[in-house]
């Protein structure tokens, strides 16, 4: 069993962190610690907001989803579920970036740092119209370590529905280096190569950690 919030030192617990430090040193299962404010009998607020974070990156899809998940978690109750869902349907709607005009490819890669921070890849889509403006930015896929797994039908579904004009993909990597496998090579190739026939073009692929970037275009790899 994990430590309890009284078990920590006071500088340690993430409401008195987030206190003292700022938000920014939170780590993400200290920001939903925060955010949950306490755990259970049986299940220290850390170890529940670990379950949380799990959850909310398994699920990508409407604020209904992610509710109905979140009570499945064993402690999460209506009350705490409402809490999360609220949270973060907040953040979308404050930072959504539909109608952010793209003027580089490398542009979004604000938008999408936070999942540099993440212990799986995540395959990111943003989907563009004609005067580049961001429709969506979606996650596509979570954890595939063979990135040739990824099928252009799971990319260009939800671009279609947006009729959108042009998309830009992004993954993170987890460690210090940003160059592409030959994997990323041969994915990136067979999905602009699937984006022509479709009528929506691929700008660029991104790859990027907490402090690099790699990008396709600028490669010359597009």
């Amino acid at each position: 069993m994990g430590k309890r919030i009284n078990d920590l030192a006071p500088c340690d617990r993430p409401r008195e962190k987030l206190i003292t430090r700022g938000a920014t040193h939170l780590s993400d299962r200290e920001l939903v610690a925060a955010i949950l404010g306490g755990g259970t009998a049986d299940q220290p607020l850390l170890q529940l907001a670990e379950k949380v974070l799990a959850v909310i990156d398994k699920t990508t899809s409407t604020p209904e989803t992610t509710l109905a998940a979140l009570m499945q978690v064993s402690g999460i109750g209506h009350a705490k579920a409402c809490q999360i869902t609220a949270a973060l349907e907040l953040c979308r709607r404050r930072i959504r970036p539909a109608g952010l005009k793209v003027l580089a490819p490398r542009d979004l890669l604000p938008l999408v740092q936070l999942y540099a921070r993440q212990k799986q890849e995540h395959l990111l889509c943003a989907s563009l119209n004609g005067a580049n403006e961001i429709l969506e930015i979606r996650v596509v896929s979570i954890g595939t370590a063979d990135r040739s797994l990824v099928h252009p039908r799971e990319v260009f579904a939800d671009p279609l529905m947006d009729r959108a004009c042009a998309v830009i993909l992004a993954h993170n990597h987890n460690s210090n280096q940003v160059t592409p496998s030959q994997a990323d090579l041969k994915v990136t190739k067979t999905l602009a190569e699937a984006g022509k026939l479709l009528g929506i073009a691929l700008l660029d692929h991104l790859i990027f950690n907490q402090s690099q970037h790699f990008s396709f275009a600028d490669a010359g790899l597009l």
